[in-house]
């Protein structure tokens, strides 16, 4: 194993990166955190979704937002560096959050290739006999990065990856997708719910990534189809706008929308597949990542949609009761509910277990986690979100660094909360105080 601290790589959530329109001269932003939002200009064309359906455009990635990762980015590149000037370099890898996530995760792959050329062109570590002889690299996902990380592994093993750090990823889902695309407005990123936004979501391929899988959809007869990835449990007016967005085309709607959910669940299924090896047992794959170098992280104690009513309409199909009971929050332990519906606004906290982790590995955070030095970003987190600010918590960039470098907690800084539910709590970095 390396004795130097990996390279580490930062993947940001979907709609974090910028995009900008390369045909133009100079380049234009035309997706921002909120200033600019082009929708038209990032739709994709649905006879060819490598490419924007407001042609000529070529429309590019660049880094994530620096609102929401310039801190965490920082930390990590003073956190993890000595004091004798040896850096421990942090690539933010911008992506196009539009795209299926197979594609972003070759691009990952590559990557992953160039940081580790890059980082040996570094003395320290060209000088270093074990990472010259195994290097690897440290892979933080946030959201929708989380599932682009575990698909890349799933896909070309782990043997070029130390550890991993995932925050507030929706392994198995979220409701908030659904609400996407049904109607434009949900806690991904704008809320406007206008019909461009409406449009472009559709056309999203990486936004069925998102789909929930852990069931909580209550349908109105058992007749009523509740795998959300067959295209028979939308509401009609789903297929009935993509029938309008490719008229004119060699393309089927209902091909096209079908294509889109079975890529996802395809994706899906390998990361439900995706294996770990234990460090216990000495036959276990070497190319595999090891459990206990995954730290995983979700939040909760925020009000968020953790299941969805299906009705019929006067036609006899779906139709989506958007009611806000199904909106719900019973963190408190003296609630009466089940202390597991509950999330971080747009994630579910069922949607956000990693399936190929124990439970008991699972460590939550919620909002009180901001200090109070961070009264700011306590107050953006209520205008934008929980789930979105997460990678903003001062606390957790000190439990990120004491993961990667190994190290105790002698100031006691750090915590987190165990799953509801869960007896034995087996963090993957120890000790970490629980708090109540």
């Amino acid at each position: 194993m390396p004795h130097m601290i990996p390279p580490v790589i930062l993947v940001p959530g979907i709609t974090a990166s910028v995009l900008h329109d390369e045909y133009e001269l100079p380049p234009k932003a035309v997706w921002t955190t909120v200033l600019k939002r082009h929708y038209d200009r990032v739709t994709l064309h649905p006879e060819d979704q490598r490419y924007e359906f407001r042609e000529p455009a070529r429309v590019s990635p660049h880094g994530p937002f620096p609102l929401i990762y310039k801190d965490l980015v920082e930390e990590l590149r003073d956190g993890l560096s000595d004091d004798g000037g040896a850096p421990v370099p942090v690539f933010p890898f911008g992506y196009d959050w539009r795209m299926p996530l197979d594609r972003t995760e070759e691009r990952l792959a590559a990557f992953v290739d160039e940081v580790i050329d890059r980082t040996l062109l570094m003395r320290h570590y060209r000088d270093d006999s074990g990472y010259r002889d195994h290097p690897t690299v440290t892979l933080i996902g946030h959201s929708m990065g989380g599932l682009i990380i575990a698909g890349h592994i799933a896909r070309h093993t782990a043997a070029k990856v130390d550890r991993v750090v995932t925050l507030a990823t929706p392994f198995q889902g979220s409701f908030e997708a659904v609400l996407k695309v049904a109607t434009g407005t949900a806690d991904f990123g704008d809320d406007s719910g206008n019909a461009r936004e409406r449009r472009m979501a559709r056309l999203t391929p990486a936004l069925y990534h998102l789909l929930p899988g852990f069931g909580g959809l209550d349908v109105a007869d058992d007749s009523l189809q509740t795998d959300l990835f067959h295209h028979a449990a939308w509401q009609p007016n789903v297929a009935g706008s993509i029938t309008a967005q490719v008229a004119g085309w060699n393309v089927s709607a209902g091909d096209l929308f079908q294509a889109m959910l079975d890529q996802a669940r395809a994706h899906r299924d390998r990361i439900l597949g995706l294996e770990l090896s234990d460090p216990a047992n000495a036959e276990s794959r070497s190319d595999l990542l090891r459990r206990d170098h995954w730290l995983a992280i979700a939040g909760a104690d925020c009000e968020t949609r953790v299941g969805l009513r299906v009705d019929r309409d006067d036609t006899g199909a779906p139709r989506f009761d958007l009611r806000s009971d199904e909106r719900r929050n019973d963190w408190d332990p003296k609630s009466k509910g089940d202390r597991r519906d509950t999330g971080d606004g747009t994630v579910p906290l069922r949607g956000a277990i990693p399936p190929f982790l124990e439970e008991s590995r699972l460590v939550c955070v919620t909002p009180r986690d901001f200090g109070y030095w961070e009264l700011r970003d306590r107050t953006l987190s209520s205008l934008v979100g929980f789930h979105g600010l997460i990678p903003k918590m001062n606390m957790l960039h000190r439990l990120i660094i004491r993961f990667l470098l190994g190290k105790g907690d002698g100031y006691g800084n750090t915590w987190g909360r165990r799953l509801p539910g869960v007896e034995q709590w087996n963090p993957p970095l120890a000790p970490l105080r629980e708090k109540d």
